[in-house]
């Protein structure tokens, strides 16, 4: 047996080591939920190929995926010594046996399997092996993505299609994409896309450069298959009109450049580079700022927080922080020290799916719906993170690992950044009559984050923790536009000209965050919470005289199911324990969902390609059950399935799926699936690289604490600042910023509390 070998050309170069082979094994975990190791990895994958080689007939492999399989939640809670119910006990540890699974590929036969692993008497054994449906794939590899750029640049058709319009083979480059949806090619073949792009100099922006073509490759035989001319538009009296007959893609044995009814066209070749050093040459009069003085962030005492391997402790909060290949960035038994009473809030955060549908009409630009996590895994596409760009100040790292094609480890480094933030003002009050005093309390947060590349885009992921309880999950997008050429008069109904013909279509990104709550236990409920005008009560009733009443109006979900946001009463979720009520509100303990800034309709049609595969996309939440499998955690992680790449329709194992069968959710063990995401226009101003776009998602302590958690957070006057034109008369005459002429900062002339 035979495995596919990684080359140094293989390895991606967010990257910084291939573990080959395992050195240790590991005899005992440190967390139930720590993440495969590279020594791990490795020795599952060597047990999956000794195993193949003695009890089958395949020849060759090709490794995609390997992950920890989570144990049960109660056996993860037990060993942690976190309580099911307020005020209970912790359940008595049982026994944990570490698992894993692996998806791999049959070369020759091109089918997948996927295989179970358990860890027992110091080693790995394989518990099952199961041969997937032909139609089944798993994530498309960050090598496969490589590979794509190779199988293209050297098909002899691609070549001549690039010649035609003066671009070389070796300035051939392209982006492999997963298919989206093409019923030409057969469910079977490991089909990718390839967005071709002109490449001048070496590290030229090459998206400046767009092509007029698109190939078909599979990934398994490495061959091109097909090439699409997309159609395009031109001006009439009545609009602009598609050059083609239909937006529909024509047959694969008609000429696709002659249904598509127009001629070539030649990349742009006008440089748009990102890099300073290219800027210099290709931009006319390009001068770096030079107005911009330093700003430092210092801890002279060293940082707040505390890790013991991947738990970390910060400000009464404690949290396991893993890496994973699919999501990226899992947190899990998130808990609050709330005055010596440990009380879980969350088992499980994390980005649990993305679509990246495009608004273009004409093949074969709708394939253009990118399933980010689910098709490519963020953990594969995350970056190696630089100290004093990626994150300031202080910084701790985390590294991550995932399997490459022959089963080795790929290692990035400092793959989790975590670090502290000031974040202004926590809290503050002045009493504004004379001889009143004042106090302000500055906001300190706790930042963990990931910053992944997906071809040309980049997203920053930050889930950030405050002193009052709260969390944000924050996304940042930034990164290049994805483009398509243009004639030169050619009109854009369906996106923007950027630069000279270079198109930026209209797209949305939209995130479905997963939420496995256990606020003070595991037996939750989700209360809905619409804001209207009081009924029946007309402005001139003895009831609402002034018209100026409104009221709140709650609905326990009681069965599994997706709501949607509804702007017109201000509507919004909580997640609560029935079972703990606050002592002076009577309402139940809880933590609200602050979807509001995110929540985004899907503009694709609700039976169009996207929308059937992913349905997760038609609610703003979504309430299931949680159902574990046998000897181990949850089955409902990903709301688009397991298996993404290729799929057609919605997967048996979906968000949209498991809500028909209408299970109870009312005190019980739940999943929360929000969706958020952002509507994007392109501007010119986007181009060449995006400032970043900002999409959050937010989770406040709602009757949870007595009160405001953050009272004992002590007030602050920093030292280090100083007033900015001391010398042109300001205020602070002594130094002291925002403070009155005798020295007093909004304090005592000594520096202590920001308090009068």
């Amino acid at each position: 047996m035979s495995v596919k070998t990684t080359k140094p050309s293989d390895v991606p170069g967010t990257a910084t080591a291939v573990h080959p082979t395992p050195k240790v094994t590991p005899k005992v975990f440190k967390h139930p939920l720590d993440p495969l190791t590279p020594d791990e990895i490795a020795a599952v994958s060597l047990t999956v190929r000794h195993y193949i080689a003695a009890k089958t007939e395949i020849k060759a492999v090709k490794f995609i995926t390997s992950s920890l399989i989570p144990a049960p939640k109660k056996a993860v809670l037990a060993y942690l010594g976190i309580p099911l119910a307020p005020g209970g006990k912790p359940e008595e540890p049982v026994p944990i046996t570490r698992k894993a699974e692996v998806d791999f590929f049959d070369v020759v036969a091109g089918r997948c399997y996927n295989a179970r692993l358990s860890f027992a008497d110091g080693k790995w054994i394989i518990d099952e092996l199961a041969l997937l449906p032909e139609e089944v794939h798993p994530q498309i590899s960050v090598q496969e993505l490589i590979a794509a750029e190779q199988v293209v640049k050297k098909d002899k058709k691609v070549q001549e299609a690039a010649r035609a319009v003066g671009i070389l083979p070796e300035q051939i480059f392209c982006d492999g994409w997963s298919i989206g949806y093409d019923e030409r090619f057969p469910q079977k073949r490991r089909v990718q896309q390839a967005l071709v792009f002109a490449r001048f100099s070496e590290h030229d922006n090459l998206y400046a450069h767009p092509m007029d073509f698109i190939p078909v490759l599979d990934a398994n035989t490495e061959e091109v298959l097909h090439i699409d001319f997309p159609p395009h538009y031109f001006d009439t009296p009545n609009g602009p009109v598609l050059s083609a007959y239909s937006t529909a893609p024509p047959p694969v044995a008609a000429d696709s450049l002659g249904s598509s009814k127009r001629e070539r066209i030649p990349p742009p070749r006008k440089a748009f580079d990102f890099l300073p050093d290219l800027m210099e040459k290709t931009e006319e009069n390009y001068e770096p700022r030079k107005d911009l003085k330093p700003l430092h962030v210092l801890q002279p005492e060293g940082v707040s927080f505390k890790m013991d391997g991947n738990v970390l402790e910060w400000q009464n909060w404690k949290m396991h922080i893993a890496f994973t290949q699919r999501e990226g960035v899992a947190l899990s038994t998130i808990t609050y020290n709330d005055h010596g009473e440990v009380r879980p809030i969350f088992y499980r955060l994390s980005l649990a799916e993305m679509v990246v549908p495009y608004g273009a009409p004409e093949y074969p630009h709708p394939r253009k719906f990118a399933f980010d996590s689910g098709e490519y895994g963020m953990g594969t596409m995350a970056n190696e993170l630089s100290l004093g760009c990626d994150c300031l100040g202080q910084i701790h790292y985390l590294p991550g690992a995932f399997i490459s094609h022959d089963g080795s480890a790929f290692v990035i480094k400092n793959v989790i950044c975590i670090h502290e933030e000031d974040a202004g003002v926590l809290w503050k009050h002045t009493d504004y009559r004379p001889g009143g005093r004042s106090q302000t309390v500055r906001r300190r947060r706790l930042v963990v984050s990931m910053v992944c590349t997906l071809a040309n885009y980049e997203y920053i992921w930050n889930y950030m923790f405050y002193q009052d309880g709260s969390i944000e999950f924050e996304i940042r997008l930034t990164g290049i536009l994805q483009v398509y050429v243009s004639k030169d008069d050619e009109p854009s109904p369906y996106g923007t000209k950027v630069a000279p013909n270079v198109n930026a279509h209209y797209h949305q990104h939209l995130f479905s965050v997963r939420v496995d709550p256990m606020v003070d236990g595991l037996h939750n409920s989700v209360v809905e919470t619409d804001i209207v005008p009081l009924p029946n009560a007309p402005t001139g009733s003895k009831e609402n005289f002034a018209g100026n009443a409104f009221i709140t109006q709650d609905t326990v979900i009681k069965t599994e199911s997706g709501r949607q946001y509804d702007y017109s009463k201000e509507r919004r979720w909580r997640i609560i324990n029935p079972h703990r009520k606050h002592y002076s509100s009577g309402k139940e303990v809880g933590y609200a969902l602050g979807v509001k800034g995110g929540a985004t309709p899907m503009m694709a049609r609700g039976d169009g390609w996207a929308a059937k595969r992913a349905a997760f996309v038609k609610n703003t939440v979504w309430v299931v059950k949680d159902v574990e499998g046998k000897d181990m955690g949850t089955k409902r992680m990903y709301p688009a399935g397991k298996y993404v790449p290729q799929t057609r329709e919605e997967p048996a194992d979906s968000v949209g799926q498991w809500v028909k069968g209408e299970q109870n959710v009312e005190d019980e063990d739940l999943v929360v699936f929000l969706t958020v995401g952002t509507t994007h226009i392109p501007r010119p101003e986007d181009w060449p690289v995006m400032p970043v776009e900002h999409v959050s998602v937010s989770f406040k302590p709602v009757s949870f604490f007595k009160a405001n958690p953050s009272m004992d957070v002590p007030g602050t006057q920093d030292p280090k600042s100083v007033a900015a034109f001391s010398d042109l008369g300001d205020s602070a005459t002594n130094g002291h910023a925002n403070g009155h002429a005798n020295g007093h900062a909004n304090g005592h002339a000594n520096g202590h509390a920001c308090q009068c």
